[in-house]
């Protein structure tokens, strides 16, 4: 059978429309690296308009609550706008040089490895196993896909955010100047793994939301929409239900993963050096953590997850690698 390796025994990397060998799992890296590395450079703008929601709000309830303005920021478009008039035109563009190359780190690492660790664990506890967790599968797999991905990510992601973040004029926007002084200052900046816990409490949930939530939406379409064989949709069809579930899942990613992306920007801060994450969390407020700039990152992490889903699964497409879910 098709399923079954040489040996007889049943092997996970046989049972899509190609066999998952070292070629499929370098270009999942490969697809990863470009789903997310555009992706986000892309939605710059968004990123920094949101961080500056975030650190406006707790920098004045912190330093000087009485004088907080709730109405400096308001949505979306006039943040881009009020930031590109006190910064210049070029200030929503900040960071857009480390974000690209993080990303598409970690992006390699994340698709890349979910395949490689979704066989690992379905071979693990073997066929009946993988139909019954099939699941739990997804959410291990995903899990210890993001822990590799965000170390590859954390020196970027730290010097993105400390661009963005700090008083305009305070630190260097040209992304080399800015990764030297990183490093120099590293005893105060905690260069480059200092954010590695808030980030991994980020985006592992992320990640387990991300995946898991996509494959379920993914399945069922399949299951209730598109009930004929996936095979005899066309591809247009397939991308379009990748796109629609990547969208439906990253709304969800949006509202797990807001209140430590939250503390990931508040690191950043001149204000914050040397003080631990529960110290800031304690002084921005559950409130603000969870809710401040989330109307943002709802919208920007919806479109983003679902192109990010699309680009991965047109990538393989083009490689006759197929669509990801709904087998």
């Amino acid at each position: 059978m098709a399923h079954l390796a040489p040996g007889g025994k049943w092997d996970a990397r046989l049972i899509g429309p190609v066999p998952h060998d070292a070629s499929y799992y370098g270009k999942a890296l490969l697809g990863g690296a470009l789903a997310c590395g555009l992706t986000h450079a892309a939605i710059t703008p968004l990123d920094v308009t949101k961080c500056n929601m975030q650190m406006h709000s707790a920098y004045m309830l912190t330093t000087q609550p009485d004088k907080v303005d709730p109405g400096k920021y308001r949505g979306l478009v006039s943040g881009i706008s009020l930031i590109r008039a006190e910064q210049g035109s070029g200030a929503i563009w900040k960071g857009v040089t480390p974000t690209f190359i993080g990303y598409s780190l970690q992006g390699m690492f994340k698709y890349g490895l979910y395949e490689l660790f979704k066989d690992e664990y379905s071979n693990l506890i073997g066929e009946e196993g993988t139909r019954k967790y099939k699941q739990l599968i997804w959410l291990a797999g995903s899990a210890s896909a993001e822990v590799f991905a965000d170390i590859a990510l954390c020196p970027f992601e730290m010097t993105k955010v400390k661009m963005q973040t700090s008083p305009h004029g305070t630190f260097p926007t040209q992304f080399g100047t800015a990764w030297a002084t990183m490093r120099a200052q590293s005893a105060s900046t905690r260069f480059p793994f200092g954010s590695i816990v808030p980030l991994w409490s980020r985006q592992i949930p992320y990640t387990m939301a991300k995946f898991y939530f996509f494959e379920r939406i993914v399945q069922a379409f399949y299951e209730n929409v598109f009930t004929l064989p996936k095979s005899s949709y066309s591809q247009q069809t397939q991308l379009g239900v990748t796109f629609a579930s990547g969208y439906l899942a990253g709304v969800i990613c949006a509202i797990v993963s807001h209140p430590a992306d939250t503390l990931v920007s508040l690191m950043g801060k001149e204000s914050n050096k040397g003080k631990s994450v529960g110290t800031i969390a304690s002084e921005t407020g559950l409130f603000n953590l969870c809710t401040k700039g989330l109307g943002t990152r709802v919208l920007m992490i919806g479109t983003l997850t679902g192109f990010q889903w699309w680009i991965y699964d047109s990538f393989k497409t083009a490689m006759g690698m197929g669509t990801t879910g709904g087998k």
